[in-house]
């Protein structure tokens, strides 16, 4: 039996979707900000992916620890792997060439995005291509079109959260729930307030 989802907009604790995501994001972060050659490769592996489907991708093949995904059997398999690579091949384009870790807790999508803006503004150009991203209608170009706003990220080395990322990906691919996703995005976009900025802990999944 699958889990259900939550009800759209119902802000709740990760699924081990997220929390892997978490998991093997510090890790790799860690390792890559460190210069460690293992982390170095990893990531290099992984940007291959990004914008692809996993499963047309072999040298995704055992990269990750995806162990936890088959321990809880309430997961949807497919849709949770699915999920998990698309978060992981995102991160690893926008933590490409960074010095600062690019996974930053508590930083949700729409909230990075208005950062892409100068304060008091809206960016026509930025806006258009968020609400693309909210409208793709397949799991593979939403990856597309995340890339798109994530290389913008990685160009003004603002954060985002890739555990919450990892988790509404996740949710996005049930029947009628995408609605509440693109909610999610817009409702952290709406309400970032740049004077309330701060810097959140860089490492670990956001659990609540």
């Amino acid at each position: 039996m699958t889990l259900a989802p939550p009800p759209a907009g119902e802000r709740t604790t990760l699924t081990a979707v997220g929390t892997t995501a978490g998991t093997e994001i510090s890790r790799l972060q860690r390792g890559y900000l460190g210069q460690r050659s293992d982390a170095v490769a990893a990531l290099a592996r992984l940007r291959r992916g990004a914008g692809r489907d996993a499963s047309a991708v072999p040298d995704l093949w055992g990269l990750l620890d995806v162990d936890p995904l088959y321990e809880q059997p309430d997961l949807h398999q497919t849709r949770a792997e699915n999920a998990l690579y698309t978060a992981m091949t995102l991160w690893a384009v926008h933590q490409q060439s960074q010095g600062n870790p690019m996974h930053r807790r508590s930083q949700e999508l729409g909230a990075a995005v208005r950062q892409l803006m100068r304060a008091g503004e809206i960016d026509g150009a930025i806006l258009k291509r968020f609400v693309r991203t909210g409208t793709a209608p397949t799991l593979t170009l939403l990856s597309v079109r995340l890339r798109e706003l994530v290389t913008l990220l990685r160009r003004d080395g603002i954060g985002l959260d890739y555990a919450v990322l990892a988790d509404q990906l996740y949710w996005w691919q049930f029947p009628g729930r995408a609605d509440g996703v693109r909610r999610a995005w817009g409702r952290s976009f709406h309400a970032f307030r740049r004077d309330a900025e701060t810097s959140p802990p860089a490492d670990g999944p956001t659990t609540s």
